[in-house]
């Protein structure tokens, strides 16, 4: 009867310590994510370029972050957002393994050589006051981190007052091979539950301080608890970027690897350590031997990918290709890179510039299905079909950057990147609207009876800007630049030919304004808003004046009322098309300008987009 008390008691303490232990990592993974800001990005764009600087910015990340997992996690979402390469994040990844043993000497220095409470509760105190006092900027995330920074260590205080104070041994685990790997199985299934491998450090470092279990299963439980932390890294792949899924796969082969070569050297090492600790310190602290095992066998792992990664690296990359071939499927956005605004801004316009280049592509589709030149060309077999299908692409697009600005403002972020999210929302509006009514103007011409190819007075193009018209002509047609109407033309085309030779112009130039205000266009990193400015003003010119042209030819009676009001229907959409576009081009351009994409070098070429133009 006298057992049953001390083992509620220490089961009490285990879910308490282990909770408040959980709660600091996450208020200080959080608070420094939220401090961070673009601070993180600099830091990803100029130290992972090499394997060792990737390396190192893992070890240095996840010593400050206290948690290789949320790392990872990070990792993926950033490969998944095109913020790193695939070989970039592979070595931050190996480097926050090596990195989370900084948690270890963090216990054995601080939390069984200081008086705790008088440590950590400055830091509560402190980071609490800058909390309140900043709510919602970096400030504030400053003071989350701190605060979590001490109550991880109350909780650390209360595991190691929980063991020590109680007779109550946990289950025998024998020395044996079948302890030991019943060791690594508990420290794994650990890790899963907890989903943070420094937590089932500390509860084994704890619980090897307070003499409940031997140095050996202590570190088997850690050789299982890295093995563990690769189920998290699984669970945020599933779904994501084939260069996230090939990540994740890295992160469990650097794992299982380091893990049978850590068993395979088991004693050896302890042994190796254990006696050079005698030899240095005159005494073997057991806390202190496994915290050093802990980094030799993360270190271990490193040196043994070091000459592994190139055909690692290449053999992950001939495989999880199939998924991109989805269009549809957002290329940049990612959950996990949701836990820190300012990358997850970053996806977000990447992904927003990314709809408008596809929403642009089917306005220019759309507009060679109407007439560019006389002759007027057949539209292309399914057609329909194919605008069909890129208007729910965008549709599909518009949607998840939607959710993803829904979800990413219920975080706490800084208030420059608050103030982004209804513009970008606004501008995600835009491009839709354009690709839903030029959805609508593509059907129109694709079904519109073409006129006699004889009939095709080139006149009317010399409605365009003289200055333009190198730029909205088709190279198909430089017989349509060529001046023909003047006194004593030719004037027995028949009337639905001259109504289309009026509109050529309108949907040449909106053809060249739309690929001008392209997006993802070579044009956009300097020029691109005042070209599409001059493309926008050429298109206005030449709509005024088809328009005006329409509405004399049909006031004079030559031609049908009815067609002269169907095609300024169609212009008067095609207009709204343009002004839409324009819209988006302006608030792009008035929003802080994207760092570069990382180097893609090795890494396979995607699949082709739908976006073929129709000739």
């Amino acid at each position: 009867m006298s057992a049953a008390p001390t083992a509620t008691a220490m089961a009490i303490t285990l879910l308490g310590g282990v909770g408040l232990f959980l709660v600091g990592m996450t208020m200080l993974t959080d608070g420094l994510k939220m401090a961070a800001g673009r601070a993180l990005e600099r830091i990803l764009a100029a130290w992972t370029r090499t394997r060792l600087h990737g390396l190192i910015t893992g070890v240095l990340l996840t010593a400050l972050l206290q948690s290789s997992t949320a790392m990872t996690v990070a990792a993926i979402g950033f490969v998944n957002a095109g913020l790193l390469t695939f070989s970039s994040a592979l070595w931050v990844v190996f480097g926050s393994n090596l990195g989370s043993s900084v948690t270890g000497w963090l216990v054995a220095w601080i939390g069984f050589k200081m008086k705790i409470d008088a440590f950590a509760l400055p830091f509560v105190g402190v980071g609490m006051a800058l909390k309140l006092t900043g709510e919602g900027t970096r400030r504030g995330g400053l003071g989350t981190a701190l605060a979590g920074f001490g109550v991880m260590f109350l909780g650390i205080d209360i595991l190691k007052n929980g063991f020590s104070g109680t007779t109550t041994a946990l289950p025998a685990l024998g020395n044996d091979l079948p302890g030991l790997a019943m060791a690594v199985g508990v420290g794994l299934l650990l890790t899963i539950v907890l989903q943070a491998s420094s937590a089932t450090l500390t509860l084994v470092l704890t619980a090897v301080a307070g003499g409940m279990m031997s140095v050996q299963v202590g570190a088997a439980m850690v050789i299982g608890a890295n093995v563990g932390t690769t189920l998290t890294g699984i669970l945020a792949a599933i779904g994501a970027t084939s260069n996230a899924r090939r990540l994740a796969a890295a992160h469990v082969f650097f794992n299982v690897v380091t893990a049978i070569v850590a068993m395979a050297m088991l004693s050896p090492l302890l042994w190796l350590i254990h006696t050079v600790g005698v030899w240095a310190t005159g005494s073997g602290d057991v806390v202190t031997q496994l915290v050093i095992f802990h980094t030799a066998f993360n270190a271990l792992g490193v040196l043994l990918m070091w000459p592994l990664s190139g055909p690692l690296v290449r053999w992950l990359l001939a495989r999880f290709g199939q998924a991109d071939e989805d269009v549809g499927r957002p290329r940049y956005l990612d959950r996990n890179v949701a836990a820190v605004p300012g990358l997850a801004l970053q996806a977000l316009r990447r992904e927003l510039a990314r709809m408008g280049h596809l929403a642009l592509a089917l306005a220019s589709d759309a507009a060679r299905l109407n007439p560019q030149a006389l002759p007027w060309a057949p539209a292309p077999p399914q057609s329909d079909a194919r605008l069909a299908r890129q208007l729910g692409t965008v549709e599909h697009l518009q949607l998840a950057i939607g959710q993803f600005v829904s979800e990413l403002s219920r975080r706490p972020m800084p208030q420059d990147v608050a103030r982004q999210l209804p513009e970008l929302l606004r501008i995600a509006t835009h491009f839709d609207t354009l690709a839903r009514v030029m959805h609508h103007v593509g059907v129109q011409g694709s079904h519109t009876p073409r006129p006699a190819p004889a009939a095709a007075p080139a006149a009317p193009l010399l409605l365009l800007p003289g200055a333009l018209q190198h730029m909205l002509l088709p190279a198909s047609a430089p017989e349509a630049a060529a001046p023909d109407h003047a006194a004593g033309a030719d004037t027995t085309s028949s009337p639905s030919a001259d109504i289309v030779a009026c509109v050529v112009p309108v949907f040449t130039s909106a053809l060249a304004f739309f690929t001008m205000a392209d997006p993802q266009s070579e044009n956009q990193a300097q020029t691109g808003t005042w070209l599409a400015s001059e493309a926008r003003d050429a298109f206005e010119d030449s709509y005024q004046a088809a328009k005006a042209a329409l509405l004399h030819a049909g006031a004079g009676g030559a031609v049908d009322v009815n067609a002269v009001y169907d095609w300024l229907a169609r212009l008067s959409d095609l207009r709204r098309a343009v002004e839409q576009g324009f819209k988006a081009a302006q608030r792009l351009a008035t929003l802080p300008d994207l760092p570069p994409l990382p180097s893609t070098e090795g890494a396979p070429k995607p699949p082709p987009q739908d976006t073929a133009a129709h000739q």
